[in-house]
């Protein structure tokens, strides 16, 4: 627990392990300060208290080290940094004794401060990549990762990444029907890879203030069985046809056409994930045929229909 820590980052990892002992994995949770103070205030305003040392645990094989992220400007603080450096030094220790070292969002600066990082690939998220490889240019960073695990090393893209984590390490640990099974009980009916982008198709072309587009967008999510044309799109947001198909290209960068198909190889994909019938599938998306469903995730994904299968019920 880093001080002005991102409360999801913690909290996130922190219930799906609490879910994990729910469902009987022999877990002990432990709530650790990396600055040995039992005190600490999140980025939010919400304080923790009764944290453990650090330094009195000595971890093995069998043990998992969640570092959480943080505001950036401590971070960035060189005396904040030499402040901690026995927890730097305890956790290449940890790496050492073979424990899985994760990060979540900023946690990545933290690990890549102790240098177990060299010469290894993270991922970290998207608003810092350029200050990731500025200061840590022995690091390769894979960039628009949900997550990337490296041996024991396992680093997030930061917030809901962290529950995508924890539930790849949970499958490491006891298997696939316990992550399904917390996956459900937490209502996350389609849990992400590591493959997966960080920003969805559902947050991805929405970074702007044009209220019209956004319906429009609104309109093509909640209607993709039966999309309508860009004439009755048109209409529905009250506009003209050509004034929409050159505005929508304008503020999100992509045709309408672009931003359907992307929306269907989405839906599709997650459907499959949940084990949908292939055909099923087709017609939930708005698509004529089984094949167009198979072009659409060859085009966009480069894989086919049968390729989704791992994680099905």
């Amino acid at each position: 627990m880093p001080p002005e820590v991102h409360l999801l980052d913690i909290n996130g990892p922190a219930h799906i392990f609490y879910e994990a002992k729910e469902f009987g994995a022999p877990l002990e949770l432990h709530f650790i300060s990396l600055i040995n103070e039992t005190e600490i205030k999140s980025s939010a305003g919400l304080y923790f208290n009764r944290l453990e040392p650090f330094d009195k645990f000595e971890l093995t094989e069998n043990d998992i080290l969640f570092i959480p992220g943080m505001e950036y400007g401590i971070l960035s603080d060189v005396t904040f940094r030499e402040s901690i450096s026995p927890f730097l030094s305890w956790v290449r220790k940890q790496n050492k004794n073979g424990a899985d070292i994760c990060s979540v969002c900023t946690g990545s600066f933290l690990l890549a401060e102790t240098g177990i990082l060299d010469k290894n690939s993270c991922t970290t998220h998207w608003k810092y990549y350029r200050e990731f490889s500025e200061r840590f240019p022995l690091t390769e960073l894979e960039r628009n990762r949900l997550f990337v695990s490296s041996r024991n090393i396992h680093s997030s893209a930061g917030v809901s990444s962290g529950i995508d984590l924890s539930l790849f390490i949970v499958e490491k640990y006891f298997g696939t029907k316990m992550a399904l099974d917390i996956a459900k009980e937490v209502v996350i009916y389609f849990r992400r890879s590591s493959s997966d982008p960080q920003l969805s198709i559902f947050l991805q072309f929405r970074n702007h203030l044009n209220h019209r587009i956004h319906d429009a967008q609104d309109y093509l999510m909640n209607n993709l069985a039966n999309a309508p044309t860009n004439e009755e799109l048109a209409d529905k947001v009250n506009m003209s046809k050509r004034n929409l198909t050159r505005l929508f290209k304008r503020t999100t960068g992509i045709t309408i056409g672009e931003y359907l198909q992307k929306l269907r190889v989405e839906k599709s994909i997650a459907l499959l994930s949940n084990g949908h019938k292939v055909h099923t599938v087709a017609e939930e998306c708005g698509l004529k045929s089984v094949n167009q469903l198979r072009y659409l995730l060859k085009k966009h994904r480069d894989i086919l229909p049968m390729d989704i299968s791992s994680l099905k019920n």
